[in-house]
């Protein structure tokens, strides 16, 4: 997998590959070439998937049992998914390739540098799922929920497309809603200041990680513009 060179930016991950399986070393021989995505120009959707489907994003998908839950489910959609981690990497295409999903495509890389290789108004819905809270006060400056990455999403996201965010931690749970309430050309589909309901999603490894620590579930979800209806489709 070749990597883009891009300037050094503050990260807000750390890479954390661990050891891969023999299963999941051998998926990610045996079936990147066909699912991962390699580019160094803008990239086409609707040439990557041939159709013109509606394309959803998740940012650091783990070990991809959300993402994989719904590009089997929503067969009519296309889903990307985006992750530095080589042991979920391995794991999710093993079951791409189990599943023969032909819907979903995997970028091995930083998302605040690869969304700018997406085109404008390109994607229907992004999920950030549980992303690193960097709880220490010394390291807020690397979550990535910033207002720089929060309207660089807004530009790749279609009219009224949908960003939806959760976490396990109360303070990033608040640090997300303050950024999200207070950029401009988003509406909360909760209610101004208010947390989302916790939608139908599988009960992730980092879900249950905060479930066993006594945390509470935080989502929000938000559209993009004021002036769309309040009926979202989501996946």
């Amino acid at each position: 997998m070749d990597k883009i060179e891009h300037p050094r930016t503050v990260r807000s991950f750390i890479r954390r590959n661990g050891r891969l399986t023999h299963g999941q070393q051998q998926a990610l021989n045996e079936a990147w070439s066909r699912y991962g995505i390699e580019f160094n120009g803008f990239l086409d959707l609707s040439a990557l998937f041939q159709n013109q489907n509606p394309c959803w994003l998740e940012i650091g998908f783990g070990m991809g049992d959300n993402l994989l839950h719904r590009a089997a489910q929503n067969l009519n959609h296309n889903h990307l998914g985006i992750d530095v981690h080589l042991p979920g990497i391995g794991r999710l295409l093993h079951h791409i390739k189990e599943q023969q999903l032909n819907n979903l495509r995997i970028v091995n890389g930083d998302a605040s540098q690869w969304l700018s290789h997406l085109p404008d108004a390109c994607l229907a819905g992004v999920y950030l799922l549980f992303p690193d809270p960097w709880p220490k006060k010394k390291h807020h400056k690397r979550r990535i929920v910033q207002p720089p990455f929060v309207q660089l999403l807004r530009q790749k996201l279609q009219p009224c497309g949908v960003f939806h965010l959760a976490t396990d931690w109360q303070a990033y749970a608040q640090h997300m809603l303050t950024v999200m309430e207070n950029e401009e050309g988003w509406r909360n589909l909760a209610g101004q200041g208010q947390y989302s309901p916790r939608p139908a999603r599988p009960l992730t490894k980092f879900e249950q990680r905060g479930l066993r620590l006594g945390h509470g579930i935080w989502d929000l979800c938000y559209q993009k513009d004021d002036d769309c209806n309040s009926t979202v489709a989501t996946t």
